[in-house]
């Protein structure tokens, strides 16, 4: 098999090396090119490393964001893959990973088309564990590995445990033809420089009928997060930097504008989409508090121009940085602009009336309307809520157009 491995990199050359070798040294027999994306480095030697590795590994290619921006995994995959990787069947992998011998033999016997193959990965307890992984310290740092372990672990252990074992979650590193990745546009853009773009793409790779196969003969030693979340450079291990907090808050807030949801999987990490819909709220006696907390739950808010403190339009110059979408075409004023445009699903309450279990029930009227599967007008708590049209949109969602 001939393979594309795909590595932004930001400020993590030891982690870079490290990955590199194991791939080299447990490659087998296939023929693996490693792409890999210097996203600004300032803090190490990144780009020096990357010079010297494509003089002495024809395998091995690598591009640069000279900066000062970053630009980030969210775009940076999308320009190794397209821009550089040679062969068919690419792999978005982490630089804190070590690849275990014989993985990619699984991932050859079920990657093709309409097919994304994840290998298992087998982490250190620093997050809660899952039915999809395994948990096993072997250290978080190159330093600290304990690669005698870890292999001791795969040939006494693991291999009796999962021989032929398959699920259908979908997580890094996950390998995938670059005929579908191209198809449906590849990441979306509104999610850069990172956080919820995986997510994103997940939904709309099984809107279009990709069939998602963990091996669980194939695994990864994974330390988790050290290249962003956890980067060493940035914050102290375990602990979730300032940067990737604010960056995660915005991601959050416009995967909910996209997709109308939180983020939704099974146990396995196969993703659960439920139905987008065309909603909008109507809020009397409005608050800025209010309309930040809700803005993201629907596709447009009328609410009064002026509120007790501050006004409609502070919320629109706040927010309009962190979001692709326009906010002057979701956050309008019931006076002027109610009811403007097709209202597939209209609420409306008083937001001196607004309870944690209103907010709650907010958060899914989708769902709400799911089960009713009538139009027509009803009340719930104070929520007046009118079906107009049971038309539903995340097929709609599938191409990212650039």
């Amino acid at each position: 098999m001939k393979i594309s491995i795909i590595q932004p990199s930001r400020n993590n050359l030891k982690y870079l090396k490290w990955s590199y070798d194991a791939i080299r040294r447990n490659q087998g027999n296939h023929t693996v090119e490693i792409c890999v994306a210097d996203d600004f480095s300032d803090k190490d030697e990144t780009w020096d490393w990357c010079i010297k590795m494509m003089a002495a590994d024809p395998l091995f290619k690598a591009i640069r964001n000279s900066g000062p921006t970053r630009l980030g995994h969210t775009i940076l995959y999308d320009r190794l893959v397209n821009e550089v990787a040679s062969f068919d069947v690419c792999m978005i992998y982490h630089a804190d990973m070590y690849l275990c011998p014989g993985a990619l033999d699984h991932i050859e016997k079920h990657i093709g088309p309409k097919k994304i193959v994840s290998l298992t990965r087998i982490e250190p307890p620093l997050h809660p564990p899952g039915p999809e992984k395994i948990l096993l310290d072997c250290g978080i740092e190159p330093e600290q590995f304990d690669e005698d372990k870890l292999l001791h672990h795969l040939e006494m252990e693991y291999e009796l445990v999962h021989e032929g074992k398959t699920t259908e979650g979908i997580f890094a590193p996950w390998a995938f033809m670059k005929s579908d990745f191209q198809e449906i546009g590849g990441h979306d853009p509104l999610y850069a420089p990172q956080s919820k773009e995986d997510s994103d793409i997940f939904n709309r790779f099984q809107l279009n009928d990709v069939e998602f196969i963990q091996t669980w003969k194939g695994c990864v030693y994974h330390m988790t997060c050290r290249g962003s979340r956890f980067n060493p450079t940035l914050t102290t291990p375990g602990t979730n930097s300032p940067e990737w907090e604010a960056q995660n808050k915005r991601s959050t807030r416009n995967f909910i504008r996209k997709w109308g949801h939180f983020v939704k999987h099974d146990t396995y990490m196969k993703p659960i989409i439920p139905h987008k819909r065309n909603i909008s709220f109507v809020m009397k006696n409005g608050n800025l508090p209010l309309l930040e907390a809700l803005e993201p739950w629907c596709d447009r808010i009328y609410t009064e121009e002026r509120f007790a403190i501050g006004r409609l339009q502070d919320y629109i110059e706040q927010e309009q940085s962190n979001t692709k979408f326009d906010l002057r075409k979701r956050v309008l004023t019931i006076d002027k602009n109610y009811p403007e445009g097709e209202n597939d699903v209209v609420v409306v309450f008083d937001a001196n009336h607004v309870t944690q279990q209103t907010f709650e029930l907010l958060q899914n009227i989708s769902d709400i309307v799911t089960g009713t599967n009538d139009t027509g007008e009803f009340e719930i708590d104070c929520l007046t809520i009118m079906i107009n049209s049971l038309e539903t949109y995340e097929h709609n969602l599938i191409k990212v157009e650039k």
